[in-house]
This record gives C-alpha cells, sequence and structure tokens, in this order.
C-alpha cells in the first residue's frame, strides 16, 4: 500500500486497476494520467545479425497501427509465406522518429 502525492490518498500499487491506468507509481488511480510516449523496437534479418532500430511515435494509436504493419511485412507468425504473398500490406502514412540504429556488422566487425 502506498499513499498518493496528489491526493494522499491510500492506494494498492499492484492492483490491476493501476496497472491498467498506468502513470507514476506513486499517484493513485484517479491522479494517474499517463502522458509519456511508447516506444517501438523492430528488427530485420539482414546478413548474419538482425538489425535493430528504437523508433518513438506521437501516439499510442500511431505505435499500434504500425506494429501492426510490421507484423504483416515482416512474416511474424508467418514464415516465408509473408514474401511469397502478394497480399502484404502498403506502407501505412504514420509519424515517427527513429530513435536508436543498430548497422549489423559481421563476426570480423565489417558492416555487411
Amino acid at each position: 500500500m502506498r499513499i498518493c502525492i496528489e491526493c494522499d490518498m491510500e492506494f494498492d500499487e499492484k492492483s490491476p486497476e493501476k496497472r491498467r491506468v498506468g502513470g507514476l507509481i506513486s499517484c493513485c488511480v484517479e491522479c494517474s494520467q499517463e502522458t509519456t510516449i511508447r516506444y517501438a523496437g523492430v528488427q530485420a534479418a539482414d546478413g548474419k545479425q538482425s538489425q535493430a532500430t528504437i523508433l518513438k511515435f506521437k501516439s499510442e494509436q500511431d505505435k499500434k497501427q504500425y506494429i501492426n504493419f510490421w507484423q504483416a511485412a515482416s512474416g511474424l507468425h508467418k514464415g516465408k509465406s509473408c514474401q511469397l504473398s502478394r497480399s502484404t500490406p502498403t506502407t501505412p502514412g504514420i509519424n515517427f522518429q527513429t530513435r536508436v540504429g543498430f548497422t549489423p556488422t559481421n563476426h570480423k566487425g565489417k558492416s555487411i
């Protein structure tokens, strides 16, 4: 049990309602307001190592839409059938920023 820093009411920080609402751990469900924008990490199999990229989205809806597109276009849960299929989705018009990108290297440390 914790005491909320906003309203001084006691609350359970491990309750399902608090986990659903998010926000600061020191604020109760009523005072919590999640204002952070989520990041998403995506990868592509390039060469011997995978390329990883961290993306920042303007809204949670943009993040979910991009992840749904990425899962359909990358073959997640499908295997190679996504590359052989003609039904891959078009790229959605989503605004995002690339925060961190990792360029893969081979076992000698050279870019692939």
